[in-house]
């Protein structure tokens, strides 16, 4: 047990799929695992360990923004020996090349906060995912039909900001999209010795002011499960 996660040893998968909402890790364990059971829940941030086709997988939420996810995927690499971590979320859109629906694999993640920097002697680090676990997602993407785009994602601090200007600097150094995780994933990742991948389906277009209806959203959100366990499917 940790302080955040009140798991016996053993209870997590060495691969995680990690959605910022505790209760969409529960309706992946509900509709989409076989055997699923709640291994954790502390504050209410759902764990669940079950299987999929035969294989061992767990899922479990990450709160929004950096310094939770990075909590959360610390304690699991060191305590429970996770060696996959791939957060599964959404992004809104900064370049015009992609449309809502579509997926965003995070090469990269640029940021301002300066978690990263913290850790790494107060100089840049350059936040990339694990090669294997992004190929398996592009090899999956490509078997299912799926419209995706491999880049470098922004991990802001701010959800709210009045600096819409920036999306305009972003643009340029060829940004896809904006969310609040993935740097801090890829730094914890590097740091302790995992993988790390994240995936985000396109609710919103920040330029753009568009929008998925819930029930869009929904969809959105199977499609991006089954295109991760497909993914997942394919590791060793």
């Amino acid at each position: 047990m940790t302080p955040h996660i009140n798991a016996p040893a053993g209870a997590f998968a060495e691969t995680v799929l990690m959605p910022g909402d505790p209760l969409r890790a529960k309706y992946i364990a509900e509709n989409f695992l076989e055997n699923a059971t709640l291994v954790t829940d502390v504050r209410n941030m759902l764990g669940y360990t079950g299987e999929f086709n035969g294989q061992r997988i767990s899922v479990m939420g990450s709160g929004m923004g950096i310094p939770s996810i990075s909590i959360y995927a610390k304690e699991l690499i060191t305590e429970y020996g996770v060696k996959n971590i791939i957060r599964i979320g959404s992004c809104g859109a900064v370049s015009n090349k992609i449309k809502l629906m579509d997926v965003v694999m995070a090469m990269g993640a640029s940021t301002d906060s300066a978690v990263n920097r913290t850790r790494f002697a107060n100089t840049d680090f350059a936040m990339i995912a694990d090669f294997g676990l992004l190929r398996n997602a592009v090899d999956a993407a490509e078997k299912l039909d799926v419209n995706y785009h491999v880049g470098n994602l922004y991990s802001s601090d701010l959800f709210y900001s009045a600096d819409e200007g920036r999306y305009d600097l972003m643009e340029k150094y060829g940004i896809l999209g904006v969310e609040m995780e993935a740097a801090g994933l890829y730094g914890v990742a590097a740091e302790y010795g995992a993988n790390a991948l994240a995936m985000m389906t396109v609710t919103d277009h920040l330029r753009q002011g568009l929008h998925l209806s819930a029930e869009e959203r929904q969809q959105t959100l199977n499609e991006m499960i089954k295109l991760t366990l497909e993914a997942v499917s394919q590791l060793a």
